[in-house]
């Protein structure tokens, strides 16, 4: 499909580096960052081959919405939004590790629970829970930080025994991991959704201040329920309905793909691409309560590329 961002080929002015991630695209000119949320989608650590329409928009606006909501609570890298898909600001030094927190059994973490393990990153998970049951206390399961390849998951411990993160700074990341996420279940639970579970990313700025980088509590890096209906299903040991990316990772279990060795990425139709487009923008009205303005996408490439030289020129 042409009208989605697959990959990006910018020369910016100023341009020194261009990182590549499984969704986005960032480019560093001096001390500034400027990431292109793509329409790519990644699961089990792999970039399926097909674009998700409007879904870098999604992401981008999301995140931009939350990290104003949270900046009470801790620094974060956002200076300007000059494209929908579009987020510019601060470079930082990124952490090595991920911090993860869970509220709920499910996903990885019920995976892993019903495999028959009760520890997860040297966080005991206590017998007799069922899937999507909420923990007694959110718990935090860090993963390391992969270029390619898989995060893996890591304990408290071992991050500051293999010196990753420093114990003074590691207690503040904890910090602001469970104050962020308090924010973002009320804010979720005052749109009749329940923050399951999500990720967070932080680096230091050039002033060495830990600062929230990235994106956060978008579809990508958080796994939405709605309130209405959860205990019921709860009880009837019924599939939650919700918003996240999991819908897609289901159908490519479903399809014989998890990212194992020697499988092959089903084949993804157009229809396909678009049910999983409009499961983001539903996301997208439910989280922000905002209606969602769809950009024109005829020549997104273009537009995108202007609008950040029009930032960068002026």
């Amino acid at each position: 499909m042409s009208n989605v961002i697959l990959k990006t080929e910018f020369n910016l002015p100023g341009q020194t580096n261009l990182y590549k991630g499984k969704v986005r695209d960032v480019y560093t000119v001096g001390n500034t960052l400027v990431m292109i949320a793509s329409d790519r989608i990644s699961a089990f650590d792999h970039v399926l081959p097909e674009g998700i329409p409007y879904k870098g928009q999604v992401l981008s606006q999301i995140a931009a919405k939350f990290l104003d909501a949270t900046a009470d609570i801790v620094p974060n890298w956002l200076e300007a939004t000059p494209d929908p898909s579009v987020s510019v600001g601060k470079r930082c030094e990124p952490f090595k590790v991920e911090m993860v927190i869970r509220g709920y059994l499910t996903g990885h973490a019920w995976r892993e629970y019903r495999s028959g393990k009760r520890m997860l990153c040297g966080v005991p998970m206590p017998d007799g829970m069922v899937e999507n049951q909420k923990f007694e206390e959110p718990i935090l399961t860090p993963t390391t930080k992969a270029d390619v390849g898989h995060d893996e998951d890591i304990s408290r411990e071992e991050i500051l025994a293999q010196g990753l993160v420093s114990e003074a700074d590691y207690i503040l990341l904890e910090k602001y991991t469970r104050e962020l996420f308090q924010r973002g279940t009320e804010m979720a639970a005052e749109k009749g959704l329940i923050l399951v579970d999500t990720k967070y990313e932080f680096g230091k700025d050039p002033n060495g201040v830990i600062t929230l980088i990235d994106e956060i509590h978008t579809p990508d890096s958080s796994r939405y329920f709605y309130i209405e209906g959860y205990a019921e299903k709860l009880a009837a040991g019924e599939q939650q309905k919700q918003l996240s990316k999991e819908f897609v990772r289901q159908w490519l279990i479903e399809n014989g793909f998890q990212g194992k060795d020697g499988q092959e990425i089903p084949h993804m139709s157009e229809e396909f691409c678009v049910s999983v487009s409009e499961r983001y923008i539903e996301l997208f009205e439910h989280i922000t309560g905002d209606k969602f303005v769809k950009e024109d996408v005829s020549d997104v490439m273009s537009r995108v590329e202007t609008n950040i030289l029009n930032y960068l020129n002026n």
